[in-house]
């Protein structure tokens, strides 16, 4: 692959550097059409720029090719064509891309669905720290449906995920803090995932922050009896 050491000061620089067949201008490029960002959007354009970085086994770019595929940006929509973007990223080490590709085997899209797959691409992922596969894989071991279930180990990976505000996760470490799951129970702590998750709009979260107020809330003295006699 032919890598760059160098600092793209214009969407022209960067244009050279992308047709003298650096990769790493090629994926910047793409996104640059993809997005907008200097240039006119053109989703036909991205993908022929990540396709030019993908041959070079630049792996962000085959990640950007799989999503393009995957919906249907500048080319037909293509989850076999996806899935197999995804794996050649994923195969050379990118995170975004083995999260991809285990969400294709947990749903069976692109691929057979298999479940211990998508569990191994996102435990590779999560291990390079993408916190939706932490999530995704503490999940796995909470349910004890893919994963022989240790909720210790659930709660390892959803603390490294809500550190990087996956709310799904700190809403679910909450719970876990609530209910003592793998962790010592602290209900200040679990209030504290539950708002944090709550201020990114979890309604999980929200309900479950609701409860705990309503549970603090002071008891109204029941009505007095006023009949009379």
């Amino acid at each position: 692959m032919v890598k760059s050491t160098r600092q793209w000061l214009s969407v022209e620089d960067l244009r050279k550097g992308a047709e003298e067949g650096d990769a790493e201008a090629q994926r910047y490029l793409g996104v640059c059409y993809q997005t907008g960002q200097g240039l006119p959007p053109d989703h036909a354009e991205a993908v022929k720029w990540f396709r030019k970085a993908g041959e070079q086994n630049d792996a962000e770019a085959l990640c950007y090719l799989g999503v393009c595929h995957q919906l249907g940006q500048g080319v037909s929509a293509d989850l076999d064509e996806a899935a197999k973007c995804f794996r050649e990223a994923a195969e050379l080490g990118d995170p975004a891309a083995q999260f991809n590709l285990g969400v294709l085997y947990e749903t069976g899209q692109g691929v057979p669905q298999n479940l211990k797959e998508a569990a191994k691409w996102y435990q590779r992922a999560a291990e390079r720290g993408e916190p939706q596969a932490q999530f995704n894989l503490g999940w796995f071991y909470e349910s004890g449906q893919v994963l022989p279930q240790d909720f210790q180990e659930a709660v390892r990976w959803y603390e490294l995920a809500a550190e990087q505000e996956c709310a799904p996760a700190q809403c679910n470490l909450g719970l876990c803090y609530e209910t003592g799951r793998g962790v010592a129970k602290n209900v200040q702590v679990a209030k504290k995932w539950f708002l944090r998750a709550a201020k990114q709009g979890d309604k999980t979260a929200q309900y479950n922050l609701g409860l705990y107020y309503a549970s603090q809330a002071p008891q109204e003295p029941p009505a007095a009896d006023v009949t009379a006699d």
